[in-house]
């Protein structure tokens, strides 16, 4: 129904409407309007209510036959008589649900639906009722349970459902649209668009869908495509109501006056079957409902909102004897609805009650209803007390049902018996503090002592045993919040495989343990950052020697090149032992790239977070991506001086790169048109793509496909296609192949396993290869790989005997570790899986004596991860080297390594070559030639010299040398290692910190704040010129900023543009460039809060450079001291007034290193200094670490060493 042409002082209902329950007021209010209601203790009391005689009901006549009050005072929006029990619903303004049983309107059930709206529609289903609100369509058993809870825009203002069949529902509002709604799996299946908005009435019938507009306008809508067929234009004003009954269609509503709209009292009257309107009905009352009620005839109900009903026939005149009145306790009606059977109707009123008129004394609602089901009555009060203090009271007392199922009571042993005494050790009571029991004091039996503040408050850590074999490594982590309550071994995806996250706590990361996660020295990737999932991408390269070397020799003047990038990544690698590390400003410039953005390469964050993105296809185009970009970075770097490898004079040149090099392959693609004409042309490739054989038939046979043969018909690829022949001057059927003419040196593989059609092949190719390795070895596979000392003796020495794999080595293996390529003097190419049992046969060095034969070795794989519950994610196994082993550990050997993220994990080599294609499906391979790490020069040459810390021009237009901060260093005061640099940093925030709030109001992490720096001062740590800076750079960015946190930055909007900065700016690579320089030549930093610094800048500093306040004037388990209040209480100096200043900062940080150094006398005497660490301490809890306001502020700007850089 529409409500706009009611009276405007309806949308508020005071609390003095009740007063029109007293019965002086209304005496005709019936008392069993008032069953099950509380009323208010002041109000009036029940018995003070007048009763009402019987009414007569006379046989074929509606009268009034019971009246109830749904919630007091609370108008009702909606009724409606269930279509399947006998039951009377009805919802309320506030958003509460009532119903009645039978025509005595016993109240059956009441529950809230909706907090706030009203309930503007209710639809009975078979199992429960539909409640629509403004946006909110909700779905609850008869008895108020929640089925389900659909959720709707909330812009949307909804107003009419309809319900189409059984599992289908239109939903229409106020919108431009009408949704589709499927019941069986709630969702939103189609929204059509509606072209006159406002569709507050709907109905059907076997032609059409009927849709009332605010407008006054009634379109008629096809069944199957919701598309108008025809439209009336009933009222001028708005629709108040509308129904259909066979040909006919009858509405009521308001029409435009010159003062405001008016209720028009002829209904408009419309022949369906010549789509017209007939000659319009005159009725006496103010029409704001009507209902057809088919009986004997097709007479219509029409309603007004004071209680007038009249009854007609639709194609005659109105009878004002035809006239009844319903009495509403409210002064309006606001609802009305007619039974299925045409036996009763409902009136709903302003004040929450609900009349019931019937044409029979015993009325039923529908024809055919089904029994309702009620609660069971209590029996608590029909059964026999019992004196439990009676030792010998018979308990059968208490009759229960005879059941041959086992009793709940009845637990089995196994949930009876006490728990091992190895699980009781693992929750054993931690044992009490010391200062506890020290400070105790008892009165009685009960010791009373100060809380020591040692641990956290209802925290206790209990540590599991290390030893405990039966427990996995990994089901001891608690610091990833990914998989704590599934039970592990429910989960086919293995933990050490499952996506890693961090926890951040107020602390940070300071507090996480990496070192559970990776007990290796080599350093792991951090996830959390956007575009994170080539992680595995970039160990790949980084543990390929050539790339490694010949990527950090690179460097170059492009602001933002990817292979400098790396390179710089590459010597944070070197630099960690075991420590993970950022890709941030690698992947800052990745984003920069538009080429990476047209290939769809950058992903959004809430793409990433919840792994819409098909990750093994982005990886794949990833792979390809960077050894193009890589390519072309390093085009000009001279590629003859670092290649030493035979048969590299007739591929190499001035103009190639050192990865053209290493991976690309030199082709003749060859066409050949059916007139006979062939072209041949040149090209190169830097990897190739599998191209797997017609799925359809090696289901049928299970034919077995070595790895080699695939990859042979991949890379010499034969196809039929159309093609541009100059001969025949138009496109032709063509047949294409490819020769090769050279092959790289790594083998880059891009598996293409993108459908389920390539992962059944694999699948079945793996069933087939373990089939074969089973019957080759016979009964010499055992269970699991350790051999007995007596079998040794038998084998004699294990050199040169094959060690027989178990048969968990077998399975799901397709992958050789090693193929065979020869190229033949026709220009083909020959592909072989190559085992060690060939190896033996042929001998080591037969592969390199003849020409053109190769062995490649499988280096690493890159795999997807299947897992619903986290998106997936992208891991690699990887082999490292000798060389890596000898650099971190000091050991040479080689061994299978698994990287996932942070998590790093030594594997057995078949790990690497196993995909269980549910969970772990290939994306790509890499292989090298045998012996490649001494094809190549492998010393890496710092390339940055000492001239990038000279002066450079500033990249502002509008910077003058009046606004320049900084003296450059001279030739003759370049830092020397040992000599001390003052640091300091300031930054800003790109994106905001994902957070939330626990049960407890305590606040979670769950993705940081994401950092860019801004700002980056060097100051001098000694010489004359002591205190002042070299370096006072502003980081140009071309990413947004989201704030610039001017109070603790001193940045403001502007500073970082250089259309409008008067600072003197330059880009992050120049200055990155600087500090790499500094840190290589081995000077020690000095600032307060360096290690987040140099995380921010993405920079690996060793410990033995980083001296650090924050640290330096620490006491163990205590807070750690701001700098303000560090140069307040040591220094006499109060900073940091307004906003910081780096300068201001890093100043201050050396002048408290040389203070430490005086206190400590350079640290010989650690006790002196501890006394004044407590008494630090003391004052700061007196003053709240607070520094006292000031009177003259006192700052080393003020000093005079800083006279020189203002006289600039």
């Amino acid at each position: 129904m529409n409500f706009e042409g009611l009276d405007p002082g309806l949308a508020e209902y005071a609390p003095a409407m009740h007063s029109a329950l007293d019965p002086v007021l209304d005496a005709h209010l019936n008392p069993s309007l008032l069953q099950n209601v509380e009323l208010d203790p002041e109000g009036v009391a029940l018995e003070a209510l007048p009763v009402q005689e019987s009414v007569h009901i006379m046989e074929g006549v509606y009268s009034e036959l019971h009246s109830v009050v749904a919630e007091v005072g609370v108008p009702v929006s909606v009724s409606h008589f269930d279509l399947h029990e006998e039951m009377l619903w009805v919802g309320s303004h506030g958003g509460h649900a009532t119903s009645f049983f039978g025509p005595a309107l016993e109240r059956y059930s009441s529950f809230q639906v909706n907090g706030s709206d009203d309930i503007r529609q209710i639809q009975s289903l078979e199992n429960g009722i539909l409640f629509l609100t403004k946006n909110n369509l909700k779905y609850m058993a008869r008895g108020g349970l929640i089925i389900f809870d659909y959720l709707l825009d909330e812009n949307e203002d909804m107003h009419s459902l309809l319900l189409t069949d059984s599992s289908t529902l239109l939903v229409g509002g106020l919108q431009n649209h009408i949704i589709e709604i499927d019941l069986n799996t709630v969702q939103e299946t189609q929204k059509y668009a509606v072209e006159t908005p406002g569709v507050t009435i709907m109905r059907q019938t076997n032609r059409f869908f009927f849709c009332g507009h605010t407008s006054g306008k009634v379109s008629l809508r096809d069944l199957r495509t919701f598309k108008v067929e025809h439209e009336f234009d009933a009222f001028s004003g708005s629709l108040s109501d509308f129904d259909v009954h066979g040909n006919l269609l009858a509405a009521c509503g308001f029409s435009s006056r010159l003062t405001g709209l008016a209720c028009d009292r002829f209904l408009k009257v419309y022949d369906l079957r010549m789509m017209r309107a007939i000659t319009p009905l005159q009725v006496h009352v103010d029409p704001a409902f009507l209902r057809f009620i088919p009986t004997y005839t097709s007479r219509l109900a029409i309603i007004s909102q004071s209680g007038q009903c009249q009854f007609c026939e639709p194609t005659g005149l109105a009878n004002p004897a035809d006239i009844f009145h319903v009495n509403p306790v409210g002064p309006l009606l606001m609802t009305f609805d007619v039974s299925a059977s045409k036996q009763a109707l409902a009136f709903g009123d302003s004040e929450g009650c609900v009349h019931l008129w019937t044409d029979s004394p015993e009325p039923s609602f529908n024809p055919y209803s089904r029994e309702t089901e009620f609660a069971l009555p209590c029996l608590v009060d029909s059964l026999p007390p019992l004196d439990w203090s009676q030792d010998l009271l018979p308990l059968s007392l208490i009759p229960v049902p005879l059941t041959t199922d086992t009793l709940l009571s009845d637990w089995p042993a196994a949930n009876s018996a006490p728990a091992p005494r190895t699980m009781l050790d693992c929750r054993r009571a931690p044992p009490v503090d010391a200062e506890i029991l020290r400070t105790m004091k008892k009165v009685g039996f009960i010791g009373y002592a100060p809380n020591p503040r040692t641990r956290l408050r209802n925290q206790i850590p209990y540590r599991l045993k290390e030893s405990d074999s039966e427990f996995d490594s990994f089901s001891q982590v608690t610091e990833s919040p990914v998989g704590r309550e599934e039970e592990p071994h429910l989960h086919m995806v293995s933990k050490k495989y499952r996506k890693v996250t961090i926890k951040y706590s107020k602390l940070g990361l300071e507090d996480f343990d990496f070192k559970h996660y990776n007990k290796t020295l080599f350093a792991g990737l951090e996830p959390h950052i956007p575009n994170a999932y080539c992680n595995c991408m970039i160990q790949v390269l980084y543990f390929l020697e050539p790339v490694r070397c010949l990527i950090q020799n690179h460097l170059c003047q492009k602001e933002f090149c990817l292979a400098c990038e790396l390179g710089f990544l590459f010597h944070m690698l070197d630099l960690s032992r075991g420590d993970p590390c950022q890709g941030n400003n690698f992947l800052r410039a990745f984003r920069t790239i538009p080429e990476a953005s047209a290939l769809g390469l950058i992903l959004a964050d809430s793409d990433e977070a919840s792994g819409k993105g098909n990750l093994a296809r982005l990886i794949q185009r990833w792979n390809r991506f960077i050894l193009t970009q890589l390519h072309q970075d390093m085009q000009e770097l001279e590629i003859p001086q670092a290649y030493r490898g035979a048969g590299g004079s007739s591929f190499c040149s001035s103009g190639d790169s050192v990865i053209g090099q290493l991976f690309s392959c030199e082709m003749e693609n060859c066409s050949l048109c059916r007139c006979g004409s062939e072209t041949v042309r040149a090209s190169s490739t830097l990897l190739f793509t599998l191209s797997y054989p017609d799925g359809s038939k090696s289901d049928k046979t299970g034919k077995n496909y070595d790895f080699a043969q695939v990859l042979k018909r991949s890379i010499c690829l034969d196809q039929n296609t159309q093609a541009w022949c100059d001969t025949c001057e138009k496109y032709q059927p063509t047949i294409q192949t490819r020769n090769i003419r050279h092959l790289p040196d790594i083998l880059v593989i891009n598996c293409e396993v993108n459908s389920s059609k390539e992962a059944d092949f694999w699948r079945m190719q793996a069933e087939v290869a373990f089939k074969m390795a089973v019957k080759k070895h016979g009964g010499e596979i055992s269970k699991n790989k350790e051999f007995a000392l007596a079998d040794w003796k038998e084998l004699g020495s294990p050199e040169g005997v094959l060690v027989c794999p178990s048969i968990e080595e077998l399975k799901n293996v397709w992958l050789p570790f090693s193929i065979r390529m020869k190229m033949t003097k026709n220009k083909g190419l020959d592909v072989c899986n190559w085992t060690d049992g060939d190896e033996m046969q042929w001998g080591p060095a037969r592969a390199e004596e003849e020409h053109g034969v190769y062995v490649y070795d499988l280096m690493a794989t890159v795999v997807h991860i299947l897992d619903s519950r986290t998106g997936g994610s992208l891991v690699a196994h990887i082999k490292v080297g000798e060389t890596y082993h000898q650099r971190k550990e000091g050991v040479t050997h080689q061994q299978w390594y698994l990287f996932n993220d942070f998590l790093i994990e030594p594997i057995d080599k078949h790990e690497a070559v196993q995909f269980d294609m549910n969970w772990k499906v290939p994306a790509i391979l890499y292989y090298v030639k045998r012996n490649l790490n001494s094809r190549y020069n492998l010393n890496i040459k710092n390339p940055i010299e000492a001239s990038v810390l000279l002066a450079e021009a500033s990249l502002a237009r509008k910077q003058r040398k009046t606004h320049t901060t900084f003296i450059p260093l001279m030739l003759n005061e370049m830092p020397q290692i040992g000599d001390l640099v003052g640091l300091d940093a300031e930054f800003v925030t790109l994106n905001e910190e994902e957070a939330e709030l626990r049960s407890d109001g305590t606040k979670s992490t769950i993705k940081p704040s994401q950092m860019s720096v801004a700002r980056i001062t060097c100051v001098r740590g000694q010489g004359p010129n002591e205190g002042i800076p070299f370096i006072d750079d502003y980081i140009s960015t071309q990413e947004q900023v989201v704030d610039y946190l001017t109070q603790y930055s001193g940045i403001k909007p502007g500073d970082l543009d250089a259309k409008i900065s008067s600072k003197h700016l330059t880009t992050l690579k120049s200055t990155y460039l600087k500090l790499r320089f500094l840190i290589d030549i081995g000077v020690k930093f000095v600032g307060h809060g360096l290690q987040k610094d140099f995380r921010v800048i993405n920079l690996m500093v060793p410990k033995d450079q980083v001296l650090d306040t924050v640290y330096l004037f620490h006491m163990p388990r205590k807070r750690m001291i701001s700098l303000r209040f560090l140069a307040w209480y040591f220094l006499d100096l109060k900073i940091q007034g307004e906003t910081h200043d780096s300068i201001e900062d890093a100043r201050t940080a050396l002048q408290l290193y040389r203070k430490y150094l005086e206190l400590s006398k350079n640290g010989t005497e650690p006790e002196s200094f501890h006394k004044v660490l407590k008494g630090l301490y003391e004052k700061g809890r007196k003053m709240d670490w607070k520094v006292p306001e000031p009177e003259g502020q006192t700052s080393p700007k003020n000093a005079a060493v800083f006279s020189s850089v203002l006289a600039l």
